[in-house]
């Protein structure tokens, strides 16, 4: 099995998603992974009718590295779509090795304290420690809205921002 690429965004499964990374990076098997979601019998339904016909599970974090562990599932090559930095290091230290990290949009949270990396991604103090440890355990993250724009270093995007 192939983690092909693993992309943070709080918005999980949109158009951007399905219609571009999909087919970027020729996956054949979305999982969406967070604990919370993972709970909710509501969004477990919808979100993989907006996959567009591509596989989809809705998984907790454990359940997804159990998955990915699972040799039945060799053929697959997986689109890993989680909703905040904090479930990449839980995935990461569960032995999940994705070949690309990206952030894509984190839109801000009522309540929090932020500040906008770029016009989409929103990141607290906290966010921004666990994105410099994602870092350096190795994992180089980029940034970059669709496949066909140009990627940016998201660590040096945080440097910029006094981040």
């Amino acid at each position: 099995m192939t983690v092909k690429h693993l992309r943070i965004d709080n918005r999980l499964i949109h158009g951007q998603v399905t219609a571009n990374w999909v087919q970027a990076v020729g996956s054949n098997h979305i999982i969406v992974v967070n604990d919370q979601v993972a709970k909710d019998p509501i969004q477990k339904v919808l979100l993989p009718k907006a996959s567009r016909g591509v596989k989809t599970s809705v998984l907790s974090v454990s359940d997804t590295i159990q998955y990915i562990k699972d040799s039945v599932h060799d053929k697959e090559v997986i689109l890993l779509v989680v909703k905040f930095p904090l479930d990449t290091i839980a995935l990461l230290e569960g032995g999940v090795v994705p070949e690309q990290i990206n952030v894509g949009n984190q839109a801000p949270i009522s309540g929090t304290k932020y500040k906008m990396v770029t016009h989409s991604i929103a990141v607290t103090e906290e966010d921004a420690r666990v994105y410099r440890e994602i870092e350096a355990k190795g994992f180089h993250l980029t940034s970059q809205m669709l496949p066909t724009d140009s990627r940016s270093s998201f660590v040096e995007l945080l440097g910029k921002k006094g981040m």
